[in-house]
């Protein structure tokens, strides 16, 4: 039996091993895709450190990774000719749906209840072979750079958080520069945003967002937040806040600093259960509207991404900070969990 070298979460507890496994073989609804390249996601870095949320989620033996691109390389047996090709370039939708439940049928397979995650509940992309189900490839460009291919789906959260509000002529705030933070900088300004204001810890992050078209940058640490954002908006508030960071401090920030009857899209994950969060002054009287952003709307945000990407109104090259062999896995996951670094991509060749 053929074997390959895999980022494998052995057993609970921190760390990973690169082991040796079996290539997959896809069942009768998938395809085997050989992985040319897979990025870094924040997902795999919580499990790599194995945090609460891992800890109630990963069932080792588990191969990481979720954000791919690849060519495929074998078909299942009943996967149709129109469908799927040998040969095709593509990326993955991460979350497999169940496509009978209400959600789905209703539109919104976004949040359906028994979604199956690559990398988190099935097995993942840090590895040179991956099955994933036909309905879950999408085709790319022959053309499209792999860096580039390898992270859309990380891309399409960025896509849905900001395309969740209307951006036209708004003043729009983004807290926390993570790879989805910088990404939303350039999806807000080809959506219409008129001004953005990005606020993080991390001054390597910020200066990737005056790159990709920030108008301010802000470190709390540093800077007076409330202050200097207030005076570039007139006192009046940002009309909308994209919060990406799941941090406490600066969810209660932005919303402080978002406008009466204002728009918050909320795509950060908290590490626990938000404590001292003043509900009634902070969202209710204000009457702010909030959005919830889990995942991506399939396929609404894979199009636009599309069109973002293919009239070059978004690049997300400038993201994209470092690459590595895969067998370099260890080093790449604490660089990207130090904060150094934006955009992550690994080759297992």
């Amino acid at each position: 039996m053929a074997t390959m070298q895999a980022v494998v979460k052995v057993t609970p507890g921190p760390g990973m091993e690169l082991v040796s496994k079996p290539i997959p073989s896809p069942g009768p609804r998938e395809v085997l895709i050989k992985v040319q390249a897979t990025s870094i996601c924040g997902t795999d870095v919580h499990i790599y450190r194995w945090d609460k949320w891992s800890q109630g989620r990963i069932k080792p033996p588990l191969t990481i990774g979720h954000e791919f691109a690849g060519k495929v390389v074998e078909l299942g047996s009943a996967v149709g000719a129109t469908e799927a090709a040998v040969g095709d370039f593509v990326s993955a939708e991460s979350h497999i749906i169940c496509g009978v439940c209400q959600q789905c049928k209703l539109g919104k397979a976004h949040v359906c209840p028994n979604t199956r995650i690559i990398g988190v509940d099935v097995d993942g992309c840090y590895a040179p072979y991956v099955t994933i189900p036909v309905e879950n490839a999408w085709k790319n460009p022959p053309d499209m750079p792999l860096t580039v291919a390898s992270l859309q789906e990380n891309f399409g959260n960025s896509v849905h958080t900001v395309s969740a509000v209307d951006m036209r002529a708004r003043t729009v705030l983004i807290t926390g520069c993570g790879p989805a933070g910088l990404m939303a900088i350039p999806v807000a300004r080809a959506f219409g945003a008129e001004l953005i204001v990005v606020t993080d810890l991390s001054p390597y992050r910020l200066e990737l967002a005056r790159k990709v078209g920030a108008d301010l940058t802000l470190n709390p640490r540093e800077d007076e937040v409330v202050a200097r954002a207030q005076d570039l908006v007139r006192g009046k508030g940002f009309d909308v806040l994209l919060e990406m960071s799941g941090a406490q401090p600066a969810l209660v920030q932005g919303l402080s600093l978002l406008k009466p009857g204002g728009e918050a899209a909320l795509l950060g994950l908290a590490t626990g259960v938000l404590s001292t969060f003043d509900m009634n002054n902070l969202v209710i009287m204000k009457g702010i509207t909030l959005h919830g952003i889990a995942g991506r709307r399939l396929w609404e945000n894979w199009y636009q991404m599309r069109a973002l990407l293919a009239s070059g109104a978004v690049d997300l090259e400038p993201i994209i900070t470092h690459e590595f062999p895969l067998r370099r896995w260890q080093e790449a996951l604490e660089i990207m969990a130090s904060g150094q670094s934006g955009k992550i991509v690994m080759y297992p060749d």
